[in-house]
């Protein structure tokens, strides 16, 4: 009691003294911060490479986990668990600050972030949400006249934030499209997929019916789904199976288009000998529900749309208006080739501010928007915070080089195509059928990055292997 007691004494503000603020506390004094923005290819980098002893690490993601996007397609079909093809942000924590919450704006000269969260906001009835607030984190400050966001200070700031799925400006798309860019996302494919089955298996659906439901329009992705269909569906839904059809659409003239003309061609013929009808130099005019309008066939019936092509600009980049922005891609941030932004007033950078992945665009050296890319920026900025934070002298700043690996796409019936044409280092060539396969995944299983993962992801390829992949709708 007395100890309670000694506390409300000591926090009633002295006569003509300021109350001291009790809703956010101070950062931990003699560490510079590092805010980093995104938990993508190039945050979730950082985050884990950074040294965190010497920096006060705060990472802002509306999820917290990061994404091994290569995999998502495998989740979606039950290849693999979900969780073997994400790792948690929270493993860094408390040695880091984690929030989940957007980043809505950033003021570059004053070096503050307000932020948003990415939580449901928590309303109690009879509770005043705004007294007596405190945290945990000693971070971060609240905004005047909002109860939800808050406000964050950096010394460094790294924007990693991505990119959206473009949708083209075509009607109904956000409304009646599945997409494939989070872990989430291949959950809601993988239920809609068994849904249409156990739909089309109902005795009072007709036969015309059961195969509009059966009808997969793909614009993006389409070996995985071929290999379920063919496998587990095909044996559990014998007469279903024979009705299922993929279609896959690209307005490019062909698939691929980042691949050698010859893996192109490759790819082409495999995929019609599978049976998938590949719609090139189509155009989506809108989609309603159950069906859309293309241009080249009029109206396609369909049980499941995925959209998975394109990039859009990331609301927090399309609100920076002190920077320069390209104007080819409209969705990114130009940088130096040291990776610093550039602001449009100096034209010069700031070197207090980096910009990595699908959001930065290198001026006169625009690179593709790959998560082979963002992962190699991440590794460059991560090395100079690090440099810049150890030494009291560091040395000068090396510009950004990207070296290309090579391009890596399954392609169904564990196949798949290797193009090493334009690698920067080692051999150069191309591969084809299993031997890019077993390439294919075993970088993918090398490039996994924590232990767990590194098991649960070949257990779950075995385990499917021999039992085959899980059915149930739940």
């Amino acid at each position: 009691m007395l100890s309670v007691q000694r506390r409300a004494v000591s926090s009633t503000p002295k006569l003509g003294v300021p109350a001291r603020r009790t809703f956010f506390g101070v950062p931990k004094q003699g560490k510079q911060r590092l805010v980093i923005l995104g938990s993508g290819w190039g945050g979730y980098e950082i985050l884990r490479a950074i040294d965190k002893k010497r920096w006060n690490v705060v990472m802002v993601s509306p999820t917290n986990y990061f994404n091994f996007t290569p995999l998502l397609a495998s989740c979606a079909v039950g290849t693999l668990e979900f969780r073997a093809a994400v790792e948690p942000v929270r493993r860094y924590t408390p040695q880091v600050i984690s929030y989940t919450a957007w980043c809505d704006s950033i003021d570059f000269k004053h070096k503050k972030l307000i932020c948003m969260p990415a939580t449901l906001p928590v309303k109690f009835p009879g509770i005043d949400g705004a007294a007596g607030n405190t945290n945990p984190n000693q971070s971060a400050s609240g905004v005047a006249g909002s109860s939800q966001k808050f406000q964050l200070t950096y010394d460094k700031l790294v924007i990693a934030v991505g990119a959206y799925s473009q949708t083209f400006n075509v009607p109904g798309v956000k409304e009646h499209a599945y997409f494939l860019k989070d872990i989430r996302d291949a959950r809601r494919i993988r239920t809609r997929v068994m849904e249409c089955f156990e739909q089309a298996n109902q005795p009072t659906i007709t036969d015309a019916d059961r195969r509009k439901l059966l009808n997969f329009c793909i614009v993006g992705f389409a070996a995985e789904l071929h290999d379920f269909l063919h496998t587990d569906i095909g044996r559990h839904y014998p007469a279903l199976a024979r009705l299922a059809k993929i279609n896959l659409y690209d307005v490019a003239p062909n698939i691929l288009g980042g691949f050698d003309t010859g893996l192109q061609e490759y790819a082409t013929a495999k995929f019609r000998r599978e049976g998938i009808r590949l719609l090139t130099q189509h155009h989506v005019e809108r989609v309603e529900q159950g069906r859309m309008f293309v241009t080249e066939e009029g109206e396609v019936d369909f049980g499941m749309l995925v959209w998975s092509t394109g990039l859009a600009p990331n609301p927090l980049i399309e609100s920076i208006t002190e920077a320069k922005k390209d104007e080819r891609t409209k969705r990114s941030l130009v940088t130096d080739s040291h990776l610093n932004i550039v602001m449009a007033s100096t034209n010069a950078p700031d070197p207090d501010v980096f910009v990595i992945g699908d959001a930065a665009t290198i001026a006169d050296d625009p690179l593709p928007a790959t998560a082979q890319v963002a992962n190699q920026q991440a590794k460059h900025v991560t090395r100079r915070l690090n440099t810049l934070i150890r030494s009291e002298r560091p040395p000068a700043a090396t510009p950004f080089k990207f070296q290309n690996a090579g391009n890596l796409a399954y392609i169904g019936d564990w196949e798949a195509v290797f193009d090493r044409t334009k690698a920067a280092r080692g051999p150069k060539g191309k591969e084809t059928g299993r031997l890019a396969w077993l390439l294919w995944r075993s970088a993918y299983f090398t490039q996994t990055l924590s232990v767990r993962n590194k098991i649960l992801v070949p257990f779950y390829w075995f385990l499917n292997w021999i039992f085959g992949r899980d059915l149930s709708r739940f």
